[in-house]
Order: structure tokens, then sequence, then C-alpha cells
């Protein structure tokens, strides 16, 4: 069945529900010949007549009566799926894929989760985590959540928190082998290393000396920024954590921080990045807007007294 079929049922169902042609093409918008043109190369189409036509009558023919009721479904179809699409449009519902890193989805966005849906009780929302970068068209996701410095891409980024890197140890690693006072000391320590980072063991520091790259080492990779926290915490070495992650740690006296006079990396941002699109998903522009009010320029993970009630 060809497009032009589908319009042709849609014009003759509105012809015998409006009993004639003038009235079906007044609601349709269009011409009475427009109309008249539709019905005959339907009737052509299908090699037989629908309609008895008379000067002052219209009637169906038994193939028509049989067609009509085929037809009614195909328009009853036809307007629901745009009020669905227009329903879509109007306010936040259906399904909101969303990925996000491990170790951010755990602390932050699975936690938000009951606040958002309850804001939004038309909406579900399909929270993939890994630490890869994913690709949101291919893969089918309507946001992202990206840490770090962001790379050309024909995305849209909205910035969602800004991003604080700490250079953390146990007490009792700092116990046994010291605390540094300068990047440069650190090639004499253990360091836990991030698999996915992109400079490899090449850690960066910005301070009173300008920048200072160090090449650092250590007997433990990890490719989640948690298992290196606890690994940290169990006295393993220096980490260079987001303070997302080892906030709560440092609250509690399990990691120390070094370094405090230098800026760890670039840090970029914590940001929601969705496919450019001239009309923005009211579910994708909610769900931005509820983490740019729940995290903000000062986020809870920096500032502990303000951190949610769990």
């Amino acid at each position: 069945m060809r497009l032009d079929d589908v319009t042709a049922m849609i014009v003759f169902a509105r012809v015998v529900e409006l009993s004639g042609f003038s009235a079906a093409a007044q609601a349709l918008g269009l011409s009475k010949s427009a109309v008249s043109k539709q019905i005959s190369r339907l009737e052509d189409r299908l090699g037989t007549r629908l309609l008895n036509r008379t000067t002052r009558q219209l009637s169906l023919t038994e193939a028509g009566a049989a067609f009509y009721e085929r037809c009614q479904r195909v328009e009853a179809e036809a307007l629901a799926a745009e009020e669905a699409v227009t329903r879509l449009a109007e306010a936040p519902r259906g399904r909101l894929k969303v990925n996000a890193g491990v170790s951010f989805g755990v602390h932050h966005i699975a936690p938000a989760l009951p606040d958002f849906l309850a804001m939004c009780p038309e909406l579900e929302v399909d929270l993939s985590l890994n630490d890869r970068l994913v690709d949101l068209v291919e893969e089918g996701y309507d946001v992202a959540i990206r840490i770090g410095a962001l790379g050309d891409s024909s995305l849209v980024a909205r910035r969602l928190a800004p991003l604080r890197r700490l250079l953390v140890a146990a007490p009792s690693y700092l116990e046994r082998a010291g605390r540094p006072g300068h990047p440069s000391e650190l090639k004499g320590h253990d360091c836990l290393l991030y698999a996915y980072q992109a400079s490899g063991t090449a850690w960066h520091f910005r301070g009173p000396e300008g920048e200072v790259r160090v090449r650092v080492g250590g007997r433990v990779h990890m490719n989640n920024g948690d298992a290196i926290l606890q690994a940290c915490v169990g006295g393993q070495g220096f980490a260079l954590l987001p303070s997302f992650i080892c906030w709560e740690a440092l609250a509690r006296g399990k990691v120390e921080a070094a370094l405090t006079d230098w800026q760890h990396g670039d840090d970029g941002g914590v940001h929601a990045v969705f496919p450019a699109s001239r009309n923005l998903s009211p579910k994708v522009r909610v769900f931005v807007d509820f983490l740019v009010a729940r995290f903000g320029p000062q986020p809870y993970w920096d500032c502990p007294e303000d951190a949610p009630t769990p």
C-alpha cells in the first residue's frame, strides 16, 4: 500500500461520514474536484465502484460498505498517531533513555530519580551505566552525562556542575610514605591509575610554577573510580579522583587531600549532552533542567552540608 492510498482511504471515509463531496472537501481543506479525483483513483486502483452517485444522493455500494469499515480504522489510527505525537511534544511522556558513567550514575543520578519521577508521572527512565564513551545517536540514547573536558562534537552540551579533581591518600599511606610537597615527588610514590584516563599515566597540575606534568606509576590499574577509591582508602597509594567520588571519604577522614595549592588536570565539567534538534524533546529538557537545579555551580559534593538527605 502506498501513502497515496492511505490518503485516499481517509478522504473516502470523510466523504461517507459527511454524506457528500462538498462537506468532505471543506472539512479537509481541499477543493471538491480534488476530493472527487481521490475517490475516482481509489476506485480505479481497486477495480470496483465504492459509491453510487446521483445528483441528490450518495450511497455506498456493497464493496464500498465493506471497504468503509477498514477505512474507518485507518482514519482512527492516523488520528491516534497524530494525537500521540502532539501529546509527546507538549509534555514529558514516554521513555527517557539516559547514559552515565558508573560512579556518577550510582552516586548522583540514581538517587535523584525518585524526585525526578515524582515530578513527571508519565515518564519512564531507562538508565544505562558504563564508563566507555557511547554513541548517542547510534545507540539510541536521549541524553548522556559526560565528565571532563568535551571534545568537538555535533552534540549539544549543557553544563550541570563544575568538576574538581583532588589528589588523595589514606592517612595510613601518608604515615608510611610521607606527604609530597611538590607534584614531581609523586614519581617516588605508588599511584592508583585509571584505565580510561586520556593522558594515560601522565598527571597534570597547575600551581605557583605554572603547569607541571608528572609521569606516575603504580601497581594497580583500574577502570572504575569507586574501585580506585576503595584501594586508596586501604592505603594502596595516591589517587587523583573527582570530588563527586571521594567527598564522603574526605568528610569521614578515610582519605586526606594533598598538594592542595595545586589544581589537578583539565577539570572541564559535568555536562549533559544530547543530539542537536530544532525542537528539543520535553522529556530531555525537563530532565536536564532538573539536574541543573539539583547540582548547580556549587554542587553538594563540594559543599557536604548541602547534600540531599538519603
